[in-house]
């Protein structure tokens, strides 16, 4: 039998944050990157998951519902 593998349920940003609150930050020392919601009054970032490549900022995005960003030239 085959069977459907059933869609993950959305993730939920936090209150008040959303799509235009996403923001990513690289360590300069490690190179790490990380993305999340940027909290617009203390500018700490929420939900901050390590990134590896453009298909995981992607991922991200549509973990919470919203269409991800285009590819960037250069």
């Amino acid at each position: 039998m085959f069977w459907k593998r059933s869609a993950r349920p959305r993730l939920t940003p936090p209150q008040g944050l959303g799509e235009k609150d996403i923001a990513t930050e690289s360590s300069i020392c490690t190179g790490e990157t990380v993305i999340g919601f940027r909290e617009p009054g203390t500018g700490k970032l929420l939900q901050a998951v390590a990134v590896r490549s453009f298909e995981e900022i992607c991922d991200f995005y549509r973990s919470y519902g919203f269409d991800p960003p285009a590819r960037q030239q250069g």
